[in-house]
């Protein structure tokens, strides 16, 4: 055999060998070393290419003896950068939630495109949460670095031996966890990016507060979003009696961003339902001191419920199954409890099996109106007498279950007698006056006296920390283990913004003047707390999965080239308001600011079939970019159809700040928001799906 027919035959062989040892993975036995005995038993039961959303080869496993299942996505070996990234759910769910997202959205398709591999693990399988038998952390964050260390080894038999870099994330509970990681592990992960970040204080007290201002201004909702809409007064309290004065001042010296209110008629309470049966069973004596102990709201003003409390007590005429709810039309499709995934659906979408369990039942007399936000269903008679079951909504004779066992609801039969009560969901919005913390939260500085003392009774525990280390397993306390960039949104109804700045104040006081070496805190305009599916009203809100693609890249480029990320966003918290500087280099961080304005004012107020001239200013803080979308919105349908083409616009020499000018004739009478919509990218790259930062403006036009 020639010498060049040898050499073809060890090329081939090469190829061969290659191929078989990543088929054989399958069945391989790698060395691992894991740090917890539960997981020294790996295994690997899928190890194939595929090419949707984009080429990547699949492995799947999870380690002997465990519910703990893991997927991994890596990228072809040209393009691999020695790095991955991890996500992490808000509670353990699914290792292959990523599987089919499309769009922004598609996180296999932004890692392995950009030379990294992908983690997504089920965080040890439901039966790893906190107040189970097994250790808590596991489900907080050991199971994650298990994953996490053993993928080390798949990349390795893939690639070569080499330094693998990791980064973990989350959002929401997620940060929790993400958090939990980052404090708690070395030599797993290089670094992290928490976002849309609680406090040890944020449940259930982030929800009460809420509910207590939607039911008390819920009348006077329309002023309040008049008077901070762009071209307002700017008095929000102007026109309100003295307890909606009360409520809109605590809720805003809690921390909820006034603006943010343009959701309330579709808010609703988030995930207090699924939070609720635990503060129950935590403090059941609560909700009987509410109504009759001096101190408490129910007690001090019972007049304020005389149009809100129902104590409904009727038959059941009929029980109706999943499919039999459908048909109507009830909301029983997503019922609170279990994650999905995302920073804002890890409350929702556990469906009821298709069988004869009832998850709505129909009464015998309809009930009164009343803003209902939540209950129970008492039952009075019957096998499951005695049973307490939680309410999602009641409408005229007709009441839907919230998450509950089926071995009781299977028990409700016709005739039983029931009654609706949401007594205790009411007595649960002022909960957060009875849960004043020690120190560390100015923000509950409202509620004490001129000595420091609360001024209402206080409860034995205070559960916020509780609810914290059932996410991750401990209290957070800024101790990193890497560098960390956080991201927090100044519209979040649900983690409102100041906890961002409580978490760095942690961080602070374990790094002191290293702090900035390791850490940054970017505060996102105009988003609030999902991040998928769309986040919000598209007038007033963005998607910030751009800002979290591209500080996912940014945080890899610190550790591993020293490429210093943006400052740390320019900010101070006056009042429990998170409060930004206008122009984009004084404030920080890696989002345009956006102005609009007419004749330099916020507001005109015009003749139909008058055109005005809206003048804007698009400013990108140096060096992060350039402006490749803009377009209006003049007709409020959300959809920026009018696109302005970019050759036309004014931009400055180094790229940094945009000016032009659009007119538009407004025809219809009335009261209008046009809107400004812009993203930047890093590179100008118009065409990309991923690491687009948007921004908004509004102005308004009154037309006579």
């Amino acid at each position: 055999m020639s010498l060049r027919n040898i050499t073809m035959l060890f090329f081939v062989l090469s190829i061969v060998c290659s191929n078989s040892q990543a088929q054989n993975l399958v069945n391989a036995q790698l060395a691992f070393e894991a740090a917890e005995a539960i997981f020294s038993q790996s295994f690997i039961d899928v190890d194939e290419w595929r090419d949707v959303p984009v080429r990547h080869h699949y492995i799947h496993g999870g380690f002997e003896g465990t519910d703990t299942r893991f997927s991994f996505y890596f990228p072809e070996k040209d393009n691999y950068e020695g790095h991955f990234f991890q996500y992490v759910t808000p509670v353990p769910d699914s290792e292959n939630l990523s599987q089919g997202q499309e769009g922004e959205a598609d996180k296999i398709g932004f890692f392995v495109t950009h030379g990294a591999y992908f983690i997504e693990t089920n965080g040890g399988g439901a039966t790893f949460t906190y107040g189970s038998s097994v250790d808590p952390l596991i489900g907080a964050y050991k199971a994650n670095a298990a994953c996490a260390q053993f993928s080390k080894v798949v990349a390795a038999q893939l690639f070569g031996e080499h330094r693998t870099y990791g980064y973990i994330f989350g959002g929401s509970g997620g940060a929790y966890r993400t958090i939990g990681a980052i404090e708690n592990n070395e030599g797993v992960w290089d670094g992290a990016v928490p976002y849309v970040i609680g406090s040890p204080m944020a449940i259930p007290n982030m929800f009460t507060i809420r509910m207590h201002a939607m039911r008390i201004l819920r009348d006077v909702f329309p002023q309040i979003l008049d008077a901070v809409e762009p071209g307002g007064s700017g008095d929000m309290y102007a026109g309100l009696n003295k307890e909606q004065k009360e409520a809109l001042e605590e809720a805003t010296k809690m921390g909820f961003y006034p603006p943010s209110w343009y959701a309330h008629e579709t808010m609703g309470i988030h995930a207090f339902g699924v939070l609720y049966p635990g503060v129950a069973m935590a403090d059941p004596t609560y909700f009987t001191d509410f109504w009759n102990k001096p101190g408490y709201y129910g007690y001090d003003h019972p007049e304020s419920f005389n149009n809100d409390r129902i104590q409904h007590e009727a038959k059941i005429v009929k029980t109706l199954t999943l499919a039999e709810g459908q048909k109507m039309g009830l909301p029983v499709a997503a019922m609170p409890g279990q994650a999905r995934g995302t920073a804002d659906q890890a409350w929702q979408n556990m469906e009821q099996k298709e069988q004869e369990i009832p998850v709505a039942l129909q009464l015998e007399t309809k009930m009164p109106e009343v803003q209902f936000l939540g209950g129970d269903l008492i039952v009075k008679t019957g096998e499951a007498a005695g049973q307490t079951i939680p309410l999602r909504t009641i409408t005229n004779n007709v009441v839907v279950f919230g998450a509950a066992a089926e071995d009781i609801l299977s028990k409700l039969k016709v005739g039983d007698v029931v009654q609706v009560d949401n007594s205790n969901f009411l007595a649960a919005q002022t909960y957060h006056r009875h849960q004043v913390p020690k120190e560390g939260y100015p923000t509950w500085d409202q509620f004490r006296d001129a000595d420091g003392n609360p001024i209402y009774p206080q409860r034995p525990m205070v559960l916020g920390p509780i609810f914290a280390m059932g996410a991750s397993g401990v209290i957070p306390n800024g101790s990193i283990k890497g560098k960390v960039i956080a991201l927090e949104n100044l519209w979040d109804t649900e983690a409102l913004p100041w906890q961002g700045d409580w978490y760095r104040q942690q961080v602070k006081k374990n790094l002191g003047d290293k702090t900035d070496d390791n850490f940054r805190l970017w505060y996102i305009d105009h988003a609030n707390h999902a991040d998928f599916p769309f986040p919000g009203d598209p007038k007033y809100i963005v998607s910030y999965l751009g800002v979290l693609q591209q500080a996912l890249l940014d945080l890899s480029n610190w550790v591993e080239k020293g490429i210093e990320p943006a400052t740390t966003t320019n900010y101070k918290v006056i009042d429990g308001q998170v409060v930004v500087p206008e122009t984009a280099d004084e404030r920080g961080g890696i989002q345009p600011v956006v102005d609009v304005t007419i004749n330099g004012a916020k507001r005109v107020e015009i003749s139909a079939g008058e055109s005005v001239t809206l003048n804007a200013v698009v400013e990108i803080p140096k060096g992060q970019g350039k402006l490749v979308y803009v377009a209006w919105d003049f007709d409020g349908s959300g959809e920026f159809k009018n696109v302005v083409d970019l050759a036309d616009v004014k931009v400055s020499k180094d790229g940094s700040r945009v000016e032009f000018s659009q007119k538009h004739r407004f025809t219809e009478k009335g009261t209008h928001f046009p809107v400004l919509r812009v993203a930047a990218q890093r590179k100008g790259d118009a065409e990309t799906l991923f690491t687009k930062i948007y921004n908004l403006d509004r102005v308004r036009v009154v037309v006579e």
